[in-house]
């Protein structure tokens, strides 16, 4: 049965998924013919596939959704105007076999858009990231700091409940001492 492989999810596999159904979904065809066919080019099942593309690679390519969408109308349009959509040849190689497919142009635009917003977005996650990590950083230091203190203070308080049990030890030693001098 083909399409039966359990091993772990490659990027270049994420990759092909996505760019399989941000085509389908630009043509207006369904997310599950995309995930049929994409199983059979990466030898996995079409549920693998839909799984994936739901779990995991939709939300990095969120934004290339929404253009694939836009897209999509866009073409509607034009399709009723009588306009033509152009075609790029672009040469593959799979398995060492040279390949020809047809992409449109608005394909590829589309793909390095998605591609382009996905590196801006994780820089600025990046960057979001550090600040909150130096944050963190800052307030264990004072917590730290506070910590050092309160260990301090309670060591102080130790030593005077100590001495506050010795003097009150002392004085019932001495009650009971003058109790049996009275009782003599």
């Amino acid at each position: 049965m083909p399409g039966s492989r359990q091993d772990a999810w490659t990027q270049d596999e994420d990759l092909i998924l996505a760019e399989f159904v941000l085509r389908h979904i630009r043509e207006g065809s369904t997310q599950l013919v995309a995930f049929e066919e994409v199983g059979k080019k990466l030898m996995r099942t079409s549920a693998a596939c839909g799984f994936r593309w739901n779990s995991f690679v939709r939300k990095q390519y969120s934004a290339g959704i929404e253009l694939a969408k836009k897209q999509r109308k866009e073409n509607k349009k034009n399709q009723l105007k009588g306009k033509t959509n152009f075609a790029v040849e672009v040469e593959t190689v799979e398995e060492n076999t040279p390949k020809t497919e047809t992409m449109k142009l608005i394909d590829v635009i589309t793909f390095l858009e998605s591609l382009q917003s996905n590196t801006s977005s994780k820089s600025e996650s990046d960057e979001r990231m550090k600040k909150e990590i130096q944050s963190l950083k800052e307030e264990n230091k004072a917590l730290q700091t506070e910590v050092v203190e309160l260990e301090g203070k309670l060591h102080v308080l130790e030593q005077e409940y100590r001495a506050l049990i010795e003097i009150m030890d002392k004085a019932r030693k001495l009650v009971l001492l003058d109790d049996r001098k009275k009782t003599r």
